[in-house]
């Protein structure tokens, strides 16, 4: 075999374990990521569930304190019809409600119509709660009147002896269901499906204008019914195949509900492809780099001091001892052209050594590029977060003050979380870095209580920024804008439903000027609600009190990462960004 096909071989063999490490690390990853968009999906199935059962209950809570209600049992058109037009705007989607005698016929109802314009007797929500006596979940109906995409909901008027006297009606408006999924936070690329009982399209993210009211095709029906509780690969509406989460149906969801939720995934795999390609190319270019390097390398520094010593060796052999390889100097060919033995001695004594060294320089190396990796991360991250926040001000700051601000308070907390290798920092610690330039020879205008509580990286920089803008605004319209006014704080944690521990702080601020409620959303509470709800999954209530601001934070202490890690419009970094 030649010297050229041997060193093809060689990087051949030396490519091998590169291939195996490269589809050993797509195969964990992608089980890994297949895992992860399955868990997803089906969260969020359970989501949209459990909140479409917490407006079921809503909504049959007020239909039954109307039921009881003597304007509304005693069936007057005019007095009905009024007591029902107060409801118009207080019950959140409701746009029509109605009450119909025991065979159907219209009585009242907030759109005006005269009693016994048209019946109910013939819609299957009338039948079912005058069968029951109780509350009903009709399906997807077209209003007669308002020619609306709706959904019933129906409680018994009871009467003497047990036997409804009528039913109370409201309708939902879907349109308006839709806007508030949309809204919810589903993952992106995500499609939401809730669907009646006869497989009738309630409510369907994205497009729901197209869709609303359209039966489901037979096929992907059954899947949907055969499945609930379970995550599927199904091919959608669109023929695009999705991971679908179908959620089970519980106690607390609303009856004959069905909802799925599909994830797409191309969008999930995207980045794992995306590497994958990016390792391929690499070990290719590599390996053709190497091939060339060799071929050339061994051309001149190995095939022709080899032809020399083998015409030495072919010389010798044939007893010609005053011939020479003309090979002399320090290099490994000219030792070996001088002596052998010596050569063979010296590579001896150093191999030990040599293989030392090679291991300590890919520590090293691996080192050093997990640091640069580190490094790209974290600065990536933060210039994300000053790209959002100048955006952000650039559309609402009169000035570069808010910004600077902002920007300096992002600066102090990385730098409070440098002090220990970004391994978190104590909540107090936090406080104490933010509150720090309005304490100083004033410490008694500020009150610190509650237990010492460790938050990580991303939980330090979404509650710093939070608590940088309470303070800013404190000091400029609130409690700190005076000589007297003073700032209370206290926090806690609690172990919620399901074992997760959550953090409630509370920031109360007496003693300052009169407080007057803002008459539009700006920066800063976007900038507060994106942290506390987008990065840490919390919530946040600010009740702007004529005596003092008052802003409550509410946070999964032991939420995983989000599935969608920087939302642009938001205004927030995210811990992936």
């Amino acid at each position: 075999m030649s010297l050229t096909k041997r060193i093809v071989g060689l990087v051949t063999l030396a490519l091998v374990p590169a291939l195996a490490i490269q589809g050993y690390n797509e195969f964990a990853l992608r089980a890994a990521r297949g895992e992860a968009v399955r868990d997803e999906a089906m969260r969020a199935a359970r989501s949209v569930a459990a909140d479409l059962g917490q407006f079921g209950r809503g909504t049959r809570q007020v239909l039954g304190i109307l039921a009881e209600v003597p304007e509304i049992q005693g069936k007057d058109p005019d007095t009905c019809t009024a007591y029902l037009k107060t409801l118009l705007g207080k019950v959140p989607g409701a746009f029509f409600f109605g009450v119909a005698d025991a065979d159907g016929t219209i009585v009242c109802n907030t759109l005006g119509f005269p009693r016994g314009a048209y019946t109910l007797a013939d819609r299957g929500y009338f039948r079912d709660a005058m069968r029951t006596g109780g509350f009903a979940v009709g399906g997807f109906v077209t209003g007669r009147i308002t020619r609306k995409p709706t959904w019933q909901f129906a409680q018994a008027i009871p009467g003497a002896g047990g036997r409804p006297t009528g039913v109370v009606v409201a309708s939902i408006d879907l349109d308006h269901l839709a806007g508030h999924q949309a809204r919810a936070g589903l993952p992106p690329d995500a499609a939401l499906i809730v669907a009646d009982r006869d497989g009738v399209i309630l409510l369907r993210l994205p497009d729901h204008a197209a869709w609303v009211g359209k039966p489901l095709p037979q096929p992907f029906w059954s899947a949907l019914s055969e499945n609930r509780g379970k995550v599927i690969d199904l091919a959608g509406l669109r023929g695009t195949m999705r991971i679908t989460g179908i959620a089970a149906v519980t106690p607390d969801d609303l009856e004959g509900v069905t909802v799925a939720v599909g994830l797409s995934p191309a969008a999930a795999f995207a980045d794992i492809d995306a590497a994958t390609q990016r390792g391929v190319i690499l070990i290719v270019l590599g390996a053709l780099g190497a091939l060339v390097a060799a071929l050339l390398a061994g051309r001149a520094f190995i095939r022709r001091p080899v032809r020399r010593l083998l015409q030495a060796a072919s010389a010798w052999r044939l007893g010609d001892l005053g011939a020479r390889s003309s090979l002399s100097g320090p290099s490994e060919f000219g030792q070996l052209g001088e002596a052998f033995d010596a050569m063979a001695i010296s590579l001896q004594k150093h191999e030990g050594e040599l293989r030392s060294e090679i291991a300590r320089s890919h520590l090293l190396q691996e080192r050093q590029t997990m640091m640069l990796h580190e490094l790209n991360h974290r600065v990536r991250n933060t210039l994300t977060t000053v790209q959002s926040l100048a955006r952000q001000s650039r559309r609402t700051d009169e000035t570069g003050e808010r910004l600077e601000g902002r920007i300096i308070a992002l600066s102090k907390t990385h730098d409070l979380l440098s002090r220990d290798d970004w391994a978190g920092a104590p909540l107090r610690t936090v406080l104490e870095n933010e509150l720090a330039p309005f304490s100083e020879g004033q410490a008694d205008r500020f009150r610190l209580d509650g237990p010492e509580v460790d938050l990580p990286p991303r939980y330090v920089l979404a509650l710093g920024m939070a608590l940088h803008e309470l303070t800013t605004n404190a000091a400029k319209y609130g409690a700190l804008s005076g000589g007297t006014g003073r700032v209370d704080i206290a926090w806690r944690t609690a172990t919620a439903e399901g074992g997760t521990r959550r953090l409630v702080l509370d920031w109360r601020e007496s003693g300052g000027p009169p407080v007057v409620a803002p008459q539009r959303r700006g920066y800063g509470t976007r900038l507060i609600n994106g942290g506390i709800g987008h990065e840490l999954g919390g919530t946040v209530q600010l009740e702007f009190d004529r005596s003092g601001l008052r802003c409550t934070l509410d946070v999964p202490l032991d939420a995983q990462d989000r599935f969608t890690s920087f939302h642009p419009e938001s205004g927030m970094p995210m811990s992936a960004a």
